[in-house]
């Protein structure tokens, strides 16, 4: 079983930046390809970026690619989501999730594990 629990959101100001936490519980961490997806008010959920179980490859959508960074440290468990030249459109509530082995799935019934949420809001 693995458990994840997003931190970090809040509220800022368009142009700004905002670093979401994803921490898992469970010592196999390291096999799980984590992504990150957003659901906004009345939208489906989307995805927004991945990384695979090393940290080696990462993949972005187009909306968030040059502006959102992620990357991980399985010594501590946890994957990041910094979100530079932050926009409106990127209100939503974002979601980590793990899938065993695999990265960047994107098909939202096939992940293994789902966190909770964090709300961010991006002001005009």
């Amino acid at each position: 079983q693995v458990q994840l629990v997003e931190s970090g959101g809040g509220l800022v100001q368009a142009g700004g930046s905002l670093r979401l936490s994803c921490a898992a519980s469970g010592r196999t961490f390291s096999s799980y390809g984590m992504d990150w997806f957003r659901q906004a008010p009345g939208k489906e959920r989307e995805f927004v970026g991945a990384i695979n179980w090393s940290g080696s490859r990462t993949y972005y959508a187009d909306s968030v690619k040059g502006r959102f960074t992620i990357s991980r440290d399985n010594a501590k468990n946890t994957v990041y989501l910094q979100m530079n030249s932050l926009k409106p459109e990127d209100t939503a509530t974002y979601y980590c999730a793990a899938k065993y082995w695999k990265v960047a799935t994107i098909r939202i019934d096939e992940y293994d594990y789902w966190g909770q949420g964090t709300q961010v809001t991006v002001s005009s």
